[in-house]
């Protein structure tokens, strides 16, 4: 399958190399490694490889066995996807799954739309409105591809140089081998996590929930940096002051009135916490 992904598209991207020669050294040209080597079927391929073996891996993952929490983080992702800066939400197989570790506040999203959020974060967290913008800010991460764009940037040159060569034929099933067992391609960069801020606070303009709720977030973070519970979190999802001040200037920007108990929802959200243990 993997051979079968990247071989296909291998001389169009010698192309596009070749092509953009003539632009190195000029300042606005883009760069060959901002090409995603990967189509939408690959990153719903590559995610659900993924998935299924997170979701064998119940020592690692074990899943929260209740129903009704499920279907309710489900429900707010639900809605988030009506959002209509959201292009993919027909095309990924958009699931929400709950981790049931609540030592760990973290949530990640895998190519394709699948969504992990641990039960360690769903108490953390104070109003439903914040919950929805985490959720909104993984699937961002999907929605934007920054998997898949990452591995392209990563390995796409090199391996495709090497397969049109006839060199390394075996290194593309050792990559995909290291990734099946090793999630640390989701480690986003502080540009993704940006992005990601963003385009959360977009996807919930037209939604119930006050958009700017990321923000109390990382508020919290903020109070609670020095905990060992963060660590996975902050190792995952870089929290520099600048993304504070980013999101509270899209605050600004969209002329986002002050939040209330109509669009947070505290009330609702701490009657779902009692499911979780």
């Amino acid at each position: 399958m993997i051979n079968s992904i990247i071989k296909a598209r291998a001389i169009l991207l010698i192309a596009l190399l070749s092509l953009s020669i003539s632009f190195i050294g000029c300042e606005d040209a883009t760069s060959p490694l901002d090409i995603n080597l990967f189509t939408l079927d690959d990153d719903k391929q590559l995610g659900a490889d993924l998935a299924t073996q997170i979701d064998a891996d119940i020592q690692n993952y074990p899943p929260l066995n209740n129903t009704e929490a499920q279907q309710y983080v489900q429900s707010i992702a639900n809605e988030i996807l009506k959002s209509p800066e959201v292009k993919y939400a027909t095309t990924f197989s958009y699931q929400v799954k709950i981790i049931n570790k609540g030592e760990i506040v973290n949530a990640f999203a895998l190519p394709g739309g699948y969504v992990y959020v641990y039960t360690g974060l769903l108490k953390f967290v104070d109003n439903e409105a914040t919950l929805a913008s985490v959720l909104a800010h993984e699937i961002a991460h999907a929605e934007r591809r920054h998997a898949t764009k990452r591995l392209t940037k990563h390995y796409g040159v090199q391996v495709l140089l090497g397969l049109v060569l006839g060199e390394n034929p075996t290194v593309l099933e050792e990559i995909f081998s290291n990734l099946l067992t090793n999630l640390g391609f989701l480690y986003n960069s502080r540009e993704d996590e940006y992005e990601a801020d963003e385009y959360a606070f977009k996807y919930l303009l037209t939604s119930q929930w006050y958009p700017g709720a990321m923000t109390y977030f990382f508020n919290a973070i903020k109070n609670n940096e020095d905990k060992s519970f963060l660590k996975e979190l902050l190792s995952t999802h870089p929290m520099p002051q600048n993304r504070i001040d980013a999101v509270e200037k899209l605050i600004k920007d969209y002329k986002v009135a002050s939040p209330t108990e109509a669009n947070l929802f505290s009330l609702r959200y701490s009657q779902f916490k009692k499911l979780i243990p």
